[in-house]
């Protein structure tokens, strides 16, 4: 069975002092099934992805959603966590129900509150997601950061692409009123450490971290029997998931050969290759992380990644544009959140209705989402099915 998103919420990511977790989960569920002219009385299920890991007191949040209308009350809910890809996780676990005959109409929420709490408490909350009897107390910049440094002694200093990178990112969120930042930012600033751009974790710097961001998005997905009668859809071509060791010291730092696998057999899935798609949106926490994604993608040859940004082909215009919404980078990362709103951004492009974003004549495209340093790796293929 043929599973389809028809309609999509979303708020603004950044900092929304003012509205609790709950709110945020009723603001995008409500404007979810509103596009897709779904009565919650419908519903089927609803799948919640949320990371949290302290950083709010809402530790069971799934029934949180029934606040969006009173038809939902004794419809289940569920609340997902795969670290930073509890949102695509909590997608695939109501395409899953769906493909098994167990729902018809699912509603699907990705949401984080972050911005409440000091960096340092942020940081160890997202530490959390790495193997504690060995990467304990270490933070997510300096995980990274050991790709990096493993990277550039295997294949030269990167600073200058991933500068590129970083740059690209923010220009692309210019046309994003979603995103977090609108802030252009030239190559030279990202390669250059400065009062404004420290080191984070060498040799990471500001510039190549993703943002502290709270917000929600929510997709509705859909039958293919009831799709058939939807203003629009946007089809699963293919859902792949690949799990590799959590440890660190047991994964090839200078290969993302997770995220490597789950691209390769969801583009297997979907018979297609790099040609046959129009835009990506991939899970760029780090800077470092988007250029090893390039790879994993064969985008480029192994520690050739550079290749990718050098040729222009994942720039606005490029063969394969990525982070048209200005990624993980500039968009805003609200953990929970993040493959929820991934799905959004590629169906609006897919749909031709990403607006400023728009890469014309779009039609396939690619959401890769991460947990962990490579660990979790979802990767979706979405075509458009019907024009609104």
């Amino acid at each position: 069975m043929m599973v389809s998103i028809v309609g999509w919420g979303h708020t603004a990511f950044g900092k929304h002092p003012d509205k609790s977790l709950e709110e945020l989960i009723r603001l995008v569920g409500t404007e979810a099934l509103t596009h897709a002219a779904i009565d919650p009385a419908d519903v089927d299920g609803i799948w919640i992805g949320h990371f949290n890991a302290g950083m709010v007191a809402d530790g069971f949040p799934s029934s949180l959603a029934l606040a969006i209308d009173p038809a939902l009350r004794f419809c289940p809910a569920t609340r997902v966590e795969n670290a930073c890809a509890s949102g695509s996780a909590a997608v695939f676990a109501a395409r899953n129900a769906i493909e098994a005959g167990q729902a018809k109409i699912a509603l699907v929420i990705g949401v984080e509150k972050m911005t409440h709490l000091p960096t340092a408490e942020v940081a160890a909350a997202l530490g959390h997601a790495s193997y504690q009897p060995e990467e304990s107390g270490f933070t997510f910049p300096q995980v990274f950061a050991r790709f990096a440094q493993a990277y550039n002694q295997q294949y030269g200093d990167q600073t200058g692409v991933l500068a590129k990178i970083a740059a690209k990112n923010h220009q692309n969120a210019m046309a994003n009123p979603l995103a977090q930042l609108h802030k252009p930012l030239t190559v030279e600033f990202c390669a250059t450490v400065s009062d404004r751009n420290p080191i984070v974790a060498a040799p990471l710097k500001v510039t190549d971290c993703s943002l502290v961001s709270d917000g929600a998005a929510a997709i509705v997905l859909v039958s293919d029997d009831i799709a058939q009668s939807m203003a629009r859809s946007v089809r699963f071509r293919a859902a792949a998931q690949v799990s590799d060791y959590l440890p660190m010291s047991q994964r090839d730092l200078t290969a993302f050969e997770g995220p490597r696998e789950a691209i390769r057999r969801a583009k297997l899935q979907a018979g297609v290759s790099n040609v046959d798609l129009h835009v990506a949106e991939v899970h760029d926490c780090f800077t470092i992380a988007e250029l090893m994604i390039y790879e994993a993608m064969e985008l480029a040859p192994r520690g050739r990644g550079e290749q990718a940004i050098k040729d222009g082909v994942v720039y606005k215009g490029g063969a394969l544009p990525v982070n048209l919404s200005g990624g993980l980078k500039a968009k805003g990362h609200p953990v929970g959140a993040t493959g929820v709103s991934m799905h959004v951004m590629v169906a609006r492009q897919v749909l031709g209705e990403a607006d400023d974003m728009q890469v014309p004549d779009a039609s396939v495209g690619m959401v890769f989402n991460m947990g962990g340093s490579g660990v979790a790796n979802y990767c979706s293929i979405l075509e458009a099915e019907r024009l609104a």
